[in-house]
């Protein structure tokens, strides 16, 4: 079993739907990761979405985007989003991947900066060139290769519990020493290098240690 990780980079638009343009317009926003996705009987993708920010701008723009069908968030600084909103032709065509059986489409789908998203497909070369080919021949976006590799469910599923960000914070932690014994750096240390407060490194540290345990207990 092998991984393909590619990037996903909108030809014509900043977003791959209208929805995704509007909060990446948004500089009170931040999109992060996206943790499950399912098209619904009627055509419409319900999403379980991380994002980060100013909680009721995100929901001002929930509220009066016409393509969203409804919403929920959970948290404030940083937080959960349940929504259900209408498909368009660039979503429809990665949501068909998920139908595929010779692929898996690993989670989280992790939110770039310039509005392209990176993925994480398992499944052998031969489904891979297949599944390439099929991308490249489309309209809506290109695709990119990133990395692939012998697919190792363990180490993997830990990266992959974490978003870009929290990624980021990890690995400056390690570099800096904070989880060496005995402890070499700070909160206020890793705040620095990152251009971060040190509370919130704190906030990222905690939810990082949450995730990358509750990953090795499972």
């Amino acid at each position: 079993m092998r991984y393909l990780t590619v990037r996903l980079v909108p030809r014509e638009e900043p977003g791959f739907h209208p929805l995704g343009e509007r909060l990446l317009a948004e500089p009170s926003l931040q999109r992060e990761a996206v943790h499950h996705f399912e098209l619904l009987d009627d055509g419409t993708l319900l999403l379980l979405a991380e994002g980060s920010g100013d909680r009721d701008r995100y929901e001002e723009i929930m509220a009066s985007e016409p393509t969203v069908r409804d919403y929920m968030v959970s948290g404030r600084e940083r937080w959960m989003a349940v929504s259900q909103f209408e498909t368009n032709e660039a979503i429809r065509e990665v949501l068909a991947w998920q139908q595929r059986e010779d692929i898996v489409v690993e989670t989280p789908v992790q939110f770039q900066q310039d509005g392209s998203q990176q993925m994480t497909l398992i499944g052998e070369d031969e489904s891979f060139r297949a599944l390439y080919e099929e991308a490249t021949s489309q309209d809506s976006f290109d695709i990119e290769v990133v990395e692939t590799g012998e697919y190792t469910p363990d180490t993997d599923r830990l990266a992959r519990t974490l978003t870009t960000r929290q990624q980021e914070i990890m690995a400056a932690a390690v570099d800096l020493g904070y989880y060496r014994e005995p402890r070499e750096a700070t909160h206020e240390d890793i705040a620095g290098a990152l251009d971060l407060s040190p509370s919130a490194v704190g906030k990222h540290l905690r939810r990082i240690e949450e995730r990358v345990f509750a990953a090795l207990a499972r």
